[in-house]
């Protein structure tokens, strides 16, 4: 039927982005799969229940021929693989050859448009693992500032699985910049002192520093303050404003303040 929904798989689905992923492709009403690396005993109990709640496929990315069949019972592809899995993606879009029947594969790829900017060496390195993803799906095509844009995770997965179904954004890069989210770092505290009632001591940070930490730190603790370099002190997130809505900053900090999410963090090792 031509208004039918995708039926989704999503890689990674236990993961940081992927959980978030999981749950708007299933309250959007899309059939959707999950595969994921099996549960372990180092396995946190979140994962764990994600496994459990959305009964995720544990598998290896070499395992061509089981991934197969599971694309062969699916339409849409969106990988939320971490850092460290980047370049496995390569065996998704191998597998995605030869299944033969997928519409269309989202990479792991949200973060900052990376055509678009150039950042300190370690986060550049990251980067060019994703250009290398971008190209090998055959699909590019590309249509000093002191703040950046943020965005909460369960809107990013909200428009994600939009996408999936509109024939507009085929093989395109898709930019979510929502105006009232474009914001500096002191902007932020400021934000957050208002929420609090407390007011903080400002530590001035030089750039110089920022570069010299990108350069001195071992991998892969060199990424994140090349990462900080990129959004807060070159601002290469801004871009273009899209009409659609998000939660803005300010009702972001209203979560943590009244029912603060556990602490996480992408994974880089």
């Amino acid at each position: 039927m031509e208004n039918e929904l995708s039926k989704i798989l999503i890689f990674g689905g236990t993961g940081y982005i992927g959980k978030y992923m999981v749950r708007a492709s299933v309250s959007m009403g899309h059939k959707t799969y999950v595969y994921a690396r099996p549960i372990t005993t180092q396995s946190s109990p979140a994962k764990i229940g994600i496994h459990k709640e959305f009964q995720a496929m544990g598998g290896d990315l070499d395992e061509q021929e089981k991934i197969v069949s599971v694309l062969r019972q699916v339409d849409v592809v969106i990988s939320a693989l971490a850092y460290p899995q980047v370049l496995d993606q390569l065996k998704i879009i191998e597998a995605i050859k030869v299944a033969g029947n997928i519409k269309r594969f989202f990479p792991s790829d949200f973060g900052v448009e990376e055509d678009r900017v150039t950042p300190l060496p370690p986060f550049e390195a990251v980067l060019d693992k994703k250009r290398k993803i971008r190209r090998a799906t055959g699909s590019w095509d590309p249509s000093h500032f002191s703040k950046t844009v943020m965005n909460y995770e369960e809107d990013i997965a909200m428009y994600t699985i939009r996408l999936a179904d509109d024939p507009r954004t085929c093989n395109r890069v898709v930019i979510y910049r929502p105006q009232k989210n474009i914001v500096s770092q002191l902007e932020l505290i400021s934000l957050w002192e208002k929420k609090t009632g407390k007011t903080f001591n400002r530590i001035h940070v030089p750039e110089e520093e920022i570069v010299e930490l990108s350069k001195t730190l071992p991998h892969p603790q060199n990424i994140p303050p090349s990462i900080l370099h990129s959004l807060f002190i070159k601002g290469d997130l801004m871009g273009f404003e899209l009409d659609l809505q998000f939660k803005t900053i300010d009702q972001l900090l209203d979560i943590f303040l009244i029912n603060p999410p556990d602490p996480a963090k992408a994974a880089f090792e």
